[in-house]
């Protein structure tokens, strides 16, 4: 801010005060005020409202006191002229900007700025547009942050790069008397072939964990029935029990099934010859 304070002095009144045509016509417009009160007024008496300031200009220079407002303020008519400034925070998106990203990747990237005018008469004095030149200087910004981050950064760091954008805005737009207050990454459009090419490779890595869980899940329920098998071979009854379980659960469950019982004494002789 100190840059912008220092172009206000600049634009300031002229230390060596006034010149002798800028006192004639002062004195001529006050004139005119008293002859033609009290409807002079009407051109006299301005209002602002609590969001906004007036940057007055008396004969082209800046006049003392700083922004006007909010409420009413007293302009001399023929001498005087006045810009108001609105105080309230904008936001606007950012067209969608095509970047190269750091590992040759190109990405169709928007996002959204909010700001507002912090000094009235910098953002008058300093700059022609400071809405349209922050638009401008947004979409730059974009580009040159996006520019300098790989696809995997831009993907999952977002808030990372609204923070670095809206600090390197926020410091270019300081002597403009604007503050940048926030910043998001709005979307980030991808090529429709790479989007084919991620989708194939993370299917492929679904596929393959599966797989592996899979595995894993036959290993342990072999190492359980080992276990199971050493258990029933320690005490034959516990085979004859898991015998009649199985014919009640499939007696509940499958009515129509014909089961002929087989004792288990035939069943081991068999096996024994």
């Amino acid at each position: 801010m100190k840059s912008a304070f220092k172009r206000h002095d600049l634009l300031g009144p002229n230390p060596e005060g006034p010149g002798c045509c800028a006192i004639i016509l002062t004195i001529v417009s006050y004139l005119l005020i008293l002859a033609t009160f009290p409807f002079s007024l009407c051109m006299c008496i301005k209002v602002v409202q609590e969001y906004e300031r007036a940057v007055i200009f008396r004969l082209g220079r800046l006049l003392k006191g700083g922004a006007k407002g909010p409420g009413i303020f007293f302009v001399v008519p023929c001498i005087d002229s006045y810009r108001k400034v609105d105080l309230r925070t904008v936001s606007f998106d950012v067209p969608p900007q095509e970047v190269l990203s750091k590992d040759s990747v190109t990405v169709s990237v928007d996002a959204v700025v909010y700001y507002r005018v912090s000094n009235p008469m910098a953002a008058v004095c300093n700059i022609s547009d400071f809405s349209h030149s922050t638009r401008l200087l947004a979409a730059t910004t974009l580009r040159n942050v996006l520019g300098t981050k790989n696809l995997a950064e831009i993907l999952s760091e977002r808030e990372s790069i609204s923070h670095n954008m809206q600090s390197s805005l926020d410091e270019a737009t300081d002597p403009w008397g604007v503050k940048v207050e926030r910043v998001e990454i709005k979307d980030v459009r991808l090529p429709v072939q790479l989007q084919r090419a991620m989708a194939a490779e993370a299917e492929a890595a679904r596929e393959a964990r599966a797989k592996v869980i899979a595995a894993e899940g036959e290993q342990r329920a072999s190492r359980a029935l080992k276990e199971a098998a050493e258990v029933i071979t320690e005490s034959p009854a516990a085979l004859q029990l898991r015998y009649l379980q199985t014919l009640s659960q499939i007696s509940a469950e499958k009515n129509s099934t014909i089961i002929f019982p087989l004792p288990i004494d035939i069943i081991n002789n068999l096996v024994s010859k």
